[in-house]
């Protein structure tokens, strides 16, 4: 919205926009609301946007002493944590990695994730091997624009909701996105994969 100053002379002209300037530095900003600058673009909002898939990127300012980047995302968005997903890297048999997407209040179930990959055991990835096939650092990895594509697997949770809310790739950056597109675009089944409590 552009904001016009009334007919006044230079000096006071001038005195008019650095008002509104200021007032729009100083307006209160609500928890989760989008900042006015463009958002930083990662693989995911690229891949997203390349595929002309409905999304809503949603960021917020995140505290590196939180103890779940999940909760954190849902309690500063004021999400129900059951919309907000996290992805989680595991290893399969000690060889290959999947991804599962499960509620981030909830636990994952490894032998449901050995299941549905056809394997034996999993456990969780060694960091280092989750940042360099996926590019994203931990706390802040996507299930979308992955350096390498990975055997992806959705909670059922999921597939009732109209939208899910996934990390975008940078902490403190969500996407909202429809289930289904997510499975589309990272070629997922859905699955039991979550424990609670």
């Amino acid at each position: 919205m552009r904001v016009v100053a009334p007919s006044i002379g230079a000096a006071a002209q001038g005195a008019w926009q650095s008002a509104v300037k200021l007032a729009s530095l100083l307006a209160p900003k609500l928890p989760g609301q989008l900042r006015q600058q463009p958002i930083a673009m990662t693989p995911a909002i690229n891949l997203l946007r390349q595929q002309k898939i409905t999304h809503q990127v949603h960021e917020y300012s995140h505290d590196p002493g939180a103890a779940s980047y999940g909760l954190e995302a849902a309690e500063k968005l004021g999400l129900d944590p059951q919309q907000v997903f996290k992805t989680l890297v595991v290893q399969i048999d000690g060889k290959s990695l999947a991804v599962a997407i499960i509620p981030v209040a909830a636990k994952l179930g490894m032998k449901q994730i050995a299941k549905a990959t056809g394997g034996k055991k999993a456990e969780m990835a060694d960091p280092a091997a989750v940042e360099r096939s996926t590019g994203y650092v931990l706390g802040g990895v996507s299930p979308l624009g992955q350096k390498r594509r990975l055997p992806t697997w959705i909670d059922s949770s999921a597939a009732s909701l109209p939208s899910i809310h996934i990390s975008a790739g940078r902490r403190g950056l969500e996407i909202e996105i429809a289930p289904d597109d997510l499975a589309m675009l990272t070629n997922a089944g859905f699955t039991a994969l979550a424990h609670w409590g």
